[in-house]
């Protein structure tokens, strides 16, 4: 994947998950360097390459947004991947649950968005990855507010796109369904693994697909919800309440 090759990349929660398999991947495709960012450093992995340049990051937290801004000024490839999850549904899931999934995966993105605008448009041709969820589509009750959050950051996504369409700045979108990570480690679900996600999506983002559903999963239930959004409605309705 050439168009990834010398290229300078910051990728929030790059300390497990996609966010650790997008690193290594981007390590193998050859960029020139990787800000890899997290919480709490003490829980990043050794990457073992001088590439990386580890930062401590919370995205909600404008001072640490600020500083991280300060540090990579010669970012190329900004990947939003830093997200939260909790479970709960919308009429009696814990409501400070559903404000953190907001703070982090819609608020504490557009910061970054907001931030990093100026360096991307700067750096251009540069590159925007949001790392969204098909739960943006899927209305499941159980994790009601991160569906929500996840909805709104697509929305996000969608204007920011247009908003920077004409600065040498791509937007991409990614909308995987679930992929064998900590975050869904509760399920019994068949997922694919993080690190072959990763690749396939960055494969589609040297394709210049814009909207990318990686995996199986994601794409049936994306093709449920394009033929007419009830019947993925009805597809999750029969899973909260156990019908077959």
């Amino acid at each position: 994947m050439q168009i990834f090759k010398d290229k300078v990349i910051l990728i929030t929660g790059a300390n497990r998950g996609i966010g650790k398999s997008f690193v290594k991947a981007l390590l193998n495709s050859e960029a020139r360097k990787i800000y890899v960012t997290c919480r709490d450093l003490k829980k990043m992995p050794a990457f073992d390459d001088d590439r990386i340049v580890p930062l401590q990051l919370d995205i909600t937290v404008d001072k640490q947004v600020a500083v991280t801004v300060m540090t990579a000024q010669d970012t190329e490839i900004l990947i939003n991947n830093a997200g939260a999850l909790s479970p709960g549904n919308m009429l009696q899931g814990d409501l400070s649950g559903m404000e953190n999934d907001l703070n982090v995966n819609y608020f504490g993105t557009i910061k970054m968005m907001r931030a990093f605008a100026p360096i991307l448009i700067k750096n251009k041709p540069s590159i925007l990855i949001n790392i969204v969820s098909i739960a943006a589509y899927s209305p499941l009750p159980s994790i009601a507010g991160y569906a929500a959050s996840k909805a709104a950051l697509y929305s996000a996504t969608q204007s920011v796109r247009i908003e920077l369409a004409k600065t040498g700045v791509s937007v991409y979108a990614v909308n995987p369904g679930a992929i064998d990570t900590d975050m869904n480690k509760e399920s019994d679900w068949d997922m694919p693994d993080p690190d072959s996600t990763a690749v396939k999506i960055l494969a589609c983002v040297a394709l210049g697909k814009s909207d990318i559903v990686p995996d199986e999963m994601g794409q049936e239930m994306y093709a449920a919800w394009r033929e007419e959004p009830a019947k993925l409605a009805k597809i999750f309705s029969d899973l909260y309440h156990g019908e077959n």
